[in-house]
């Protein structure tokens, strides 16, 4: 017996309201910004950091530039003192974030930001939230970080988990293409 549309497949959920607003929970202290592009005949110009503003709350002290090669993932990390800041600079990640800190309004909550040149360019995302950095294009995605300390060579400020760890309350590969 053939089976109707509405006995196979799943319902599709709001991700948005009809005015754009996003609908999807949020972590704490996460900051998303999309920077306005600039383009020409010549090519194009977006603006990384235009002095002071509301985004970078404190000042720059160290910068890297990292990239996410085509269909892998960098993360689980997470920093017990200093901030991360992204800038992608080219391809697409989806941002995965999860809110582990024991005294936050959102612990437990795990946030998706899509960054590319065509979405969000720039997140904060606040000590004691982990994050991973999946790349789903074909593409190598390249990312500037300009993290509240310098690197510590000698103490990296960072713990890491498996993508898999049982103790994340996502399963990544459920964002994972299907081949």
């Amino acid at each position: 017996m053939t089976k109707t549309p509405s006995e196979i497949g799943e319902r599709d959920v709001q991700t948005v309201t009809k005015t754009g607003q996003s609908v999807v929970p949020t972590i704490d202290g996460v900051k998303t910004r999309s920077t306005t592009n600039h383009v020409d005949h010549l090519g194009s110009v977006f603006e990384i950091f235009e002095g002071e503003n509301d985004f970078f709350e404190t000042p720059l002290v160290y910068a890297y530039q990292f990239s996410v090669r085509p269909h892998l993932m960098k993360g689980w990390g997470v920093h017990d003192h200093k901030l991360d800041r992204y800038t992608i600079i080219s391809g697409e990640i989806v941002l995965f974030l999860w809110d582990a800190r024991p005294e936050s309004p959102t612990r437990d909550v795990v946030q998706r930001v899509v960054m590319s040149d065509r979405a969000v360019r720039q997140v904060i995302i606040p000590t004691g939230v982990w994050h991973i950095s999946v790349n789903l294009g074909d593409e190598e995605a390249r990312l500037i970080n300009f993290p509240t300390d310098v690197y510590h060579h000698e103490a990296p400020d960072r713990r890491l988990l498996a993508w898999d760890h049982p103790d994340v309350p996502i399963r990544i590969a459920d964002y994972l293409p299907k081949f």
